[in-house]
């Protein structure tokens, strides 16, 4: 299919434009970014701070979207799940979608300059860039292990927030980082296996496609028992409290449970539900630790007032 012979089927509208941000992808990574704020401090985050710098981060973040819009139109045209996106369609144009991709990561920058602070602002900036530029450009068309090596650029957000309050890099701020890095390939293969013939007929070299479905499954697995471990580390190292322990241990094991049975029965029907449970889970998981700071944090209050 020739992307290029495609006209403009009908004037551009908000919902294109709107598509264009991956609203439900920006949706999780800005929650992930407001959790590493309320985690970088026992207070609550000045207003400023929560609002603009979750702000800039959500809109650099939909602008790394648009650009990843803008690099894949053409294997976009070539797969069954991206097909009706606003530039294969011609509902946009590249020019179109290359401004309103400037615009908003220069308002999103100008955002977090004003809000919260340099050290964010170049963070952020350097994540949209190894999204946008890195993993689109080069890792995805490169290499099988593009979703592992890129990871580290949809990791960033709780580690921006993080430092958007603190002003620094910490080593809470590394754990929340670490959780979202090994979280990123089984929520990823998982949905590759389940769209392996999309990803063959484009031409990108997904594990499922160079690797085969069975070896996927096994490192979907694995994955899966590393990303239980990682997510104990917050309890471990005295950053959360029991709450936080409870309910790692819950979402994880649920988690372990449908990956080893995508492993065990090889059902590729059951990638699926693996892709779906993972944004639950990780979504689960940042909740829990948010609510499981400041519990712990009001329970060493009332506990150093009745000393």
């Amino acid at each position: 299919m020739n992307t290029r012979s495609i006209p403009l089927t009908a004037a551009a509208s908000w919902r294109d434009y709107y598509a264009l941000t991956k609203p439900k992808v920006v949706a999780l990574i800005t929650f992930t970014a407001m959790v590493g704020m309320f985690l970088a401090t026992p207070e609550m985050v000045p207003w400023h701070v929560l609002l603009g710098g979750s702000a800039g981060i959500a809109l650099m973040a939909a602008s790394a979207a648009a650009i990843n819009h803008l690099v894949d139109r053409r294997i976009d045209a070539l797969m069954a799940r991206t097909q009706a996106r606003p530039l294969p369609t011609g509902h946009l144009d590249p020019r179109q979608a290359a401004l309103f991709a400037t615009l908003l990561g220069m308002t999103g920058a100008g955002l977090l300059l004003l809000c919260t602070n340099p050290l964010t602002t170049v963070l952020t900036f350097f994540s949209l860039i190894g999204y946008a530029v890195i993993y689109t450009m080069f890792l995805k068309r490169a290499t099988p292990q593009n979703i592992v090596i890129g990871g580290a650029a949809g990791a960033a957000p709780p580690l921006l927030g993080w430092v958007a309050v603190s002003g620094q890099i910490e080593p809470g701020a590394l754990l929340l980082f670490l959780i979202v890095f090994v979280w990123t390939p089984p929520h990823f293969w998982a949905l590759a296996i389940h769209r392996r013939d999309d990803y063959a007929r484009a031409g990108v070299p997904m594990l499922p496609v160079t690797h085969g479905i069975a070896f996927t499954r096994l490192q979907v697995l694995l994955y899966t028992v590393v990303l239980f471990l990682v997510s104990l580390l917050p309890y471990l190292t005295a950053v959360s409290g029991p709450l936080y322990l409870l309910g790692a241990l819950g979402l994880g094991l649920r988690f372990l449970l449908l990956a080893w049975r995508l492993y065990h029965r090889r059902d590729d029907r059951l990638a699926l539900p693996v892709f779906v449970y993972s944004i639950v889970y990780l979504f689960g998981l940042f909740a829990v630790l948010m609510i499981d700071h400041y519990l712990f944090t009001l329970l060493k209050q009332l506990q150093r007032l009745l000393i």
